[in-house]
């Protein structure tokens, strides 16, 4: 193992060593507190352009399953097509692994696909300094390479763009209902879940004007970075409700901001995010509180929202907003992952409720 360094923004340096491919990587530095299900969330889209730190101490125990696809596409067990997160920093790493359902180890995948590893990192302090200060950007390079420091760069980048399909994709054709799916990094789980319900999917592009299709809903999926840099979503999303009122639209996560954003609210950045399978919300208006999968560092204003529009669910660690929905259309959205994947499945009715409303 090559003796590895990463540099956060503020010179602070932690010193580690590669499990994983050796390349120079820059990027934002995250924390996620989940105790499993590294490899869903490594596939996740919205950890693109992310160095994801894992809390949990103990990395690697049950290996990785096989990357395998179904006839429709999608991958049997992983969240996408390949590795998002640009690298993953751990406390231990565990080089004997047993499982099942495990083809090979998380050092074997993570080579196989580029993406760097780093062990022996103090996690829990990294994560400490990441909470008191807010997330940073951070450079992995190899002490032996000190010249070879990639640049760091996070902020403004459209990385929906980067992840989103690139063309027009349908599932389960003739089945019954169709949804259009605005694809920002989708999480493959959440389109299982709908075709478990036997509905059609038809996914479009991000920024893939789908207002003259004929659909019976339409589904706005998760994605990484900034929600203010997809503009044409927005604008296709505004242009969907003010054709048809009626049309049910559900946002998950990236599709909860951008909902927002098309019905007038603002959205801001988190100090640190909401990266875990433990995070409580509230829904509004009674005592019912779910515990949640999360993976997001923006978040809707709620004081921003305007008078035809409420809060759905409310954080209860920090009152951040976690979903919204129109007072009278049907239109609404959870900022958490009802699909989990990995993580509880608490709250995938949601899906049962978009589908009844087809």
């Amino acid at each position: 193992m090559r003796n590895v360094t990463l540099i956060l923004d503020d010179g602070t340096r932690f010193h580690g060593k590669s499990f994983g491919y050796e390349k120079a990587v820059a990027g934002e530095v995250v924390f996620n507190t989940a105790m499993t299900g590294y490899p869903e969330s490594l596939t996740d889209p919205s950890y693109a352009g992310q160095l994801m730190v894992l809390t949990y101490p103990l990395i690697g125990n049950y290996g990785v399953p096989a990357f395998s696809f179904e006839p429709n596409g999608l991958a049997t067990f992983m969240e996408s097509e390949k590795i998002h997160a640009e690298a993953i920093i751990v406390s231990d790493y565990s080089t004997e692994f047993s499982h099942w359902n495990a083809k090979e180890s998380l050092a074997e995948w993570l080579k196989r696909e580029h993406v760097p590893g780093i062990t022996g990192i103090d996690t829990r302090e990294l994560t400490k300094m990441l909470r008191e200060h807010g997330v940073m950007m951070g450079k992995i390079i190899f002490d032996d390479e000190p010249e070879n420091i990639p640049t760091a760069q996070y902020s403004g980048v459209n990385y929906i763009a980067k992840v989103s399909c690139k063309e027009v994709i349908r599932y389960n054709e003739g089945a019954g209902k169709k949804v259009v799916l605005v694809d920002c990094g989708v999480k493959q789980n959440i389109i299982r879940c709908l075709l478990k319900r036997n509905v059609e999917v038809i996914r479009v592009p991000w920024n893939y004007d789908f207002t003259d299709m004929e659909y019976d809903g339409l589904f706005l999926a998760n994605g990484p970075g900034d929600p203010d840099t997809a503009v044409e979503a927005v604008e296709n999303i505004r242009k969907a409700m003010a054709k048809n009122a009626n049309l049910p639209i559900f946002g998950i996560c990236m599709g909860n901001q951008l909902l927002a954003k098309a019905g007038g609210a603002k959205i801001y950045k988190l100090k640190y995010g909401h990266r875990s399978h433990n995070q409580p919300v509230r829904q509004v208006g009674t005592n019912r509180c779910f515990i949640t999968s999360q993976n997001h560092g923006y978040a809707v204003d709620n004081d921003s929202l305007g008078s035809d529009w409420e809060s759905l669910f409310v954080n209860m660690n920090d009152g951040s907003n976690e979903g919204i929905r129109h007072k009278t259309n049907p239109w609404f959205s959870a900022q958490f992952h009802p699909e989990a994947a990995s993580g509880p499945v608490d709250t995938e009715f949601l899906f049962d409720d978009f589908v009844q409303l087809l």
